[in-house]
This record gives structure tokens, sequence and C-alpha cells, in this order.
């Protein structure tokens, strides 16, 4: 079993506790980690904000060799990386993989991105007083940044906090979700070997109350959060004097026209649905199907899931959904979709449990827009499937949510494409693919209760920065004359 101590100013350090880390499928142990106290935490901030002045001062070309360097420490231990996720969030592999695989893009992304994201200038002469006055823009780094990672993309969502503060020079505090710290100190070992300046990436477990004391401290300069909209809104109300960047919650709806090729869609959309168990932000959770289509849909929906979708032990290959995080995640799905059947819900497919954490993938239609599987974010293998006969009407369904994330349209008419572009109250919408669909070069995040601000790393960057002008006046010394 391996043993992992915290990470503070290029050392590894010994916390206050050890917790042991055990998969969330058959509950083994899987790793040692020590979790930081109040002396590991202020050592952390103090390291990370000395590391200001080497972020700050770091050349460009500097800056974009520490991105490569994580990017090839990340690819050489892609496999150790991917048992890790696997384990400790009990992630089928073939998505874990995929998740490592866009860590090692992300780091690739901003290397090259911190080589062009610098200096603009212009001319100011767009009126008579500005003939001969020229404007340098530049952008600085913030300082440090507290990132708090989730536990369902460990290395993906930590990646784009870190990724993206390097490129520009801004040290790193992470604290890693409780349930997944393994991935975040891996990384750091791989920040050891690519001989990152000390104090500029740090990663430190520890509990909720130093979470706090981290999120109120005037060394930090801003806070990105990936999580519940119920944490992530209070966190920034308690820090409404920093920069705040916040990635939360959702439930995805995707509309199906009539024209949709569900020989493409229907295998996309169980993925879309219920890979790792539903436990993405972008999770397909409401399936909106025209009236036309909606028996051949569910038809070769059941089908497929009954025949090629496959649920189970995540350390198989081929195996999409595996368990929930822990006990009590899934218990709250199946109190959810039990609530849903007592009050009308009628339950397609699944709907029990496979183990104790464990459960089927499960699609309910008859739902009412009040039931809490359709109207908050489930966070499970589970969906729901609603008809409807006009497009303006899927539109409104769509928008019917105090989320706002992703939205999924399956269409071939350009201009139903562009209506839903124009009308849909979300951060993106994806054309003929599932809500799901995401490239890390895109910008990302919610309105509405489902975040603010964007990640994506360019927009990452320019969150992460203050910009700062320079005029110079090129005219001779004259007095001026109105």
């Amino acid at each position: 079993m391996k043993t992992y101590a915290i990470y503070i100013n290029g050392q590894w350090a010994n916390g206050v506790e050890n917790r042991t880390i055990c998969s969330p499928y058959d509950g083994k142990p899987f790793a040692q980690v020590q979790w930081a106290g109040e002396e590991q935490v202020e050592s952390a901030l103090q390291s990370a904000n000395k590391a200001s002045e080497i972020g700050r001062s770091a050349k460009t070309y500097q800056r974009s060799q520490w991105l490569e360097r994580f990017r090839d420490g990340l690819m050489k231990r892609h496999s150790e990386m991917t048992e890790t996720i696997s384990e400790e969030a009990g992630k089928p592999l073939s998505v874990t993989r995929i998740e490592v695989d866009r860590g090692i893009n992300t780091f690739d992304l901003a290397s090259k991105l911190a080589l062009t994201h610098s200096e603009e200038h212009y001319p100011l002469d767009i009126i008579k007083y500005g003939e001969n006055y020229h404007c340098l823009s530049k952008r600085f780094p913030i300082g440090p940044v507290l990132a708090i990672t989730p536990y369902n993309w460990p290395l993906n969502l930590g990646a784009h906090k870190l990724a993206p503060a390097l490129a520009v020079g801004c040290p790193v505090i992470m604290r890693p979700a409780s349930q997944t710290p393994c991935s975040s100190l891996l990384l750091a070992e791989i920040a050891e070997e690519a001989e990152l300046p000390p104090g500029m990436f740090n990663v430190v477990p520890c509990r909720v109350p130093l979470v706090e004391k981290m999120v109120l401290d005037d060394r930090i300069k801003m806070i990105s959060f990936t999580g519940s909209p119920e944490v992530g809104w209070a966190l920034k109300q308690k820090a409404f004097n920093k920069r705040v960047a916040l990635e939360l919650g959702g439930n995805a709806a995707c509309i199906l026209e009539p024209d949709t090729d569900l020989d493409f869609a229907i295998p996309r959309l169980a993925v879309g649905c219920f890979a790792y168990a539903g436990q993405i932000c972008i999770s397909v959770q409401r399936l909106l199907v025209h009236e036309t289509i909606r028996e051949e849909f569910d038809q070769r929906m059941l089908n497929h899931l009954a025949k090629e979708f496959k649920t189970g032990n995540p350390r198989e290959e081929g195996v999409l959904c595996g368990p929930l995080i822990d006990v009590d995640s899934a218990d709250k799905v199946m109190e959810w979709i039990e609530e849903a059947r007592l009050d009308g819900a009628r339950v397609l497919c699944g709907g029990k449990f496979l183990a104790k954490n464990m459960i089927e993938p499960t699609l309910l239609d008859n739902v009412k827009h009040t039931m809490r599987i359709s109207c908050q974010e489930v966070f499970g293998p589970v969906a729901t499937i609603e008809t409807y006969s006009d497009f303006d009407q899927a539109l409104q369904i769509a928008n019917d949510s105090k989320y706002g994330i992703n939205c999924g349209v399956f269409t071939n008419d350009t201009r139903k494409a562009f209506k839903a572009f124009d009308k849909l109250e979300v951060g993106c919408v994806v054309i003929n693919d599932y809500p799901t669909f995401r490239i890390d070069r895109m910008p990302y995040g919610g309105v509405k209760q489902s975040g603010f601000g964007r990640e994506g790393v360019q927009y990452t960057m320019e969150e992460m920065t203050e910009i700062k002008g320079l005029v110079l006046n090129l005219n001779s010394y004259e007095p001026f004359k109105p």
C-alpha cells in the first residue's frame, strides 16, 4: 500500500493524522495519506506567497517549459495515474484513461498558450488627442490561487486550475477532495520530477475548517472551486473581496429532433447518461425526445442498455458504469428514484441496487418537473425521458431548470441549431452530440446556479491575471492646445 505525505514548498511533510483511502467498489484499502493541520496549512500559505515573486518574474519560455515537463511526466506515468484514479474514485478504466489523456492535453495546451498570452500593442489615434500615443497592455499574475477540486475528475479538473496558473505565473495551493487525494499527490510527485520551483505547487489534504481558513486568508488572491452549488455559493459569499471561479452542478438536457441519427445518438447518450455512474457535472439527466421518434428511441435505448452497456467492476475492461463514490451517495439516489416512483413516475429500466453503492442504469418517464429526480442534480446513473411536440416547447422545457452548463441538440436543421444557441440558457450548446462533450480548449462553465466565470485554459488564464496598461506619448513636448 502506497503512503503519501503532504507536498509543501517542494518538499514532503507529515501532517497531524493518517487516513486510509479505500476503493469505492469493494472497500479495499488502497493508500495511506497524511492530513494537514494548522501548521502545515500555514506553511503552504507562506510558501505560495513567497513563490508569487518567482512566478511573476519567470520568463515566458520558463513557464512554458514547466508545463512541458508536467506534460511529459504525466505521459510517462500514464498507467500509474490511471490505476490511481480508478482505485480511489471507483472510475472505470476506460473513462479514467480519457481523463489522463485530457490532463496531458491540458498541460500541453497551456505550455503553448503561455507563449502567446502576453502583451498587446495598439495606437490610440482613434480620436485627435490620441495622435502619436500608443498603449501597451500586459497581463500580470494575480497571485496565489487556492484550487479546491472534486472527487469525480480529480486529475483533469485539477489540471484545469493548475496548468493555467503556471502558464501565467500564479502559485497554487491545491486542496483535493477527501475521497480522492492520491491523484493530486501523484501530480505533486510529477511536479517534483519536473523541477518546478518550490512553492509554485502545494498539495494540502485537510479538514473543512482549514479550507475556510485559507479561503479567508489575505494571501490567497483567487479561489477556483469545483463542487456542489451549496458549498460553492457559500464560499463566494465568504470570499466576497477575492476573485472566485465556480464550476458547480447541473442537470443537463438533450433534445432529439425527428431527424436524429439514432444509430449514432443511442450509444452516445447511453454513455452521456450513465458512464461513471452519472457522476459528471454535464451528465445527461433529461432526455427530451420528439413525439414522432419516442417509441423507437425507447426500444433502441433499452435494448442497447440491456445488451451492450456494461455495468460492474471498474477494474474490468469494457465496464462503463461502476459504483457511486460512497454508500450515502447511492442511498440518496435510490431515495430520489423511489420518491419519483411513488409520485407517479414509471421506471423503464434499472432502479435497483447491484451492490451497496452500485445502482443499475435507470430510465424514468412520466416525471414531473417538481420531482427532485428532474429538477435537482442527481449525480447518479439516472435519466428521465420526456416527449415534446415542437422545437420551441423543447427549448422551454430545457430552460426550465435552475442549472445551466451544457445542453445537447440533435438536429440537421441549421436554423434550429442557431435558435438553440440563441435561446438556451446554458454555458454551451452542443449540436449533434451529447452535452457531456468537452474539449479542453473550449470555454466551460455554467449560468444560473451552475457557476460563475469560465474554465478552459485560455479563459482561466485571463481569470488568473490582472491587465495593466502602459501609455506612451511619442509627440514632441509642446504646450497643450485644446
